[in-house]
């Protein structure tokens, strides 16, 4: 499972920006990198608040490209 930065309170607040163009990044401590294509699960917000979303993104070429 990996982590947003910005660290987003919401699914629907990442999926805009996500939307919107705005630098988003994804990251898993301790894990490995994120691969550059494919489709990575992620969740939010980040430690220590518990997680309350969790979603699927595509990756393409470095750069998500979308959110379900």
């Amino acid at each position: 499972m990996a982590y947003v930065s910005p660290n987003f309170k919401t699914k629907k607040a990442f999926k805009e920006a996500v939307k919107e163009g705005r630098p988003v990044s994804l990251f898993q401590p301790g894990l490995g990198t994120i691969p550059e294509n494919g489709t990575v699960c992620v969740e939010g917000p980040h430690f220590p608040e518990p997680h309350r979303w969790y979603a699927s993104v595509t990756i393409e070429n470095g750069k998500i490209t979308k959110v379900t």
